[in-house]
């Protein structure tokens, strides 16, 4: 018997401080209608003290596991999507798990940018599919602001902190992800790079003045390429699930700009009402926004049982995935 993997609960959590646009165009040269007309970014939340990736990943996590209604001993896996670690060493998936008291669970983190959660919903539900666990956490989480150059006005206004959490359980039951597409393109990664910090590129005196440990972005490249990659990877994996886009309840897509989710949506031919967008009030919280947008998509009613939904991403790498979701809770077998 072939098993699914069912999302069963999920929550969220963003820093307490708030930073709005007029917060901004004190720092940097910049205005709110600026900001909106170019981003549809009202505010964002950036970490303060005590904040790290792994607290609010953990956060989202206990809130996701309250909700599924499971303990710390049924959890057997933590998946952690970011590329905004604690630390190089261990995983932050390590910290989640020894906060949340999960000592039954292996951990482990994954990093593909703002295409982390659809990376690794695909890699969790398989996972599940061979055996290897019954229940995870599955956390997407990242401190952008720690990236930021806060004097670059391209980039310093479309970032914000944030984690989102689901957890997933087997069933036999067809609920949970049907079908994904994922693709990537390793000779694009100057179009979206924090360049200094690895092995590659040592942090000196010489690389702090250039800002290469900081994050650079062509903006107008990868608004054209992440268009093309998450309609593309849509209409993919709604092909081998055997649907159209008539099927299809509510389309997540990665938060990052308005003005690509309305070219996404113009290019899929679906009225923009469809999709769930919450960007105006996290900005661009990299593999954090859908399962952000999960939380308060579900929170507003719109997610209901049966649902077919879209979830499709673009990020740095590059990478990009959809993924299509059969939504709902499936009943205690």
């Amino acid at each position: 018997m072939s098993m699914h993997a069912a999302i069963t609960g999920w929550g969220m959590s963003v820093p307490r401080n708030v930073v709005t646009n007029d917060d901004l165009s004190k720092i940097v040269d910049t205005s709110d209608e600026w900001i909106v007309s170019r981003t549809g970014i009202r505010e964002r939340h950036i970490v303060s003290d005590g904040e790290t990736t792994s607290t609010l990943a953990a956060a989202a996590g206990r809130d996701a596991m309250r909700m599924a209604g499971v303990s710390s001993a049924d959890i057997d896996m933590v998946i952690v999507a970011t590329f905004c670690p604690d630390r190089p060493l261990p995983a932050t998936a390590c910290l989640v798990q020894a906060q949340l008291g999960l000592t039954r669970a292996a951990a482990f983190d994954i990093a593909a940018a703002c295409s982390g959660f659809v990376y690794g919903l695909s890699i969790a539900t398989s996972m599940i599919a061979s055996g290897m666990a019954k229940r995870i956490l599955f956390c997407a989480a990242d401190v952008l602001s720690h990236y930021i150059n806060w004097a670059d006005r391209n980039t310093c206004v479309l970032f914000g902190d944030g984690a989102g959490a689901v957890v997933l359980e087997a069933t036999a039951q067809p609920f949970g992800l049907l079908t994904s597409v994922l693709g990537a393109d390793g000779n694009r990664e100057d179009l979206l790079m924090v360049e200094a910090g690895g092995v590659c590129l040592p942090i000196t005196p010489d690389v702090l003045q250039q800002h290469k440990h900081q994050l650079s972005m062509n903006g107008r490249e990868v608004f054209k390429l992440a268009v093309r990659g998450m309609e593309e990877s849509s209409l993919k994996a709604l092909a081998q699930a055997g649907l159209t886009l008539d099927d299809v309840r509510v389309v997540i897509p990665h938060q990052a700009n308005r003005r690509i989710i309305e070219a996404i949506a113009e290019r899929l031919n679906v009225p923009i009402d469809r999709f769930f967008i919450n960007l105006d009030r996290y900005g661009n919280t990299s593999a954090a926004t859908i399962p952000i947008a999960i939380t308060e998509a579900a929170a507003h009613g719109r997610l209901t049982q049966g649902d077919i939904v879209l979830f499709t991403a673009f990020g740095g790498g590059l990478t990009w995935g959809s993924a299509v979701v059969r939504w709902g809770v499936p009943a205690k077998e």
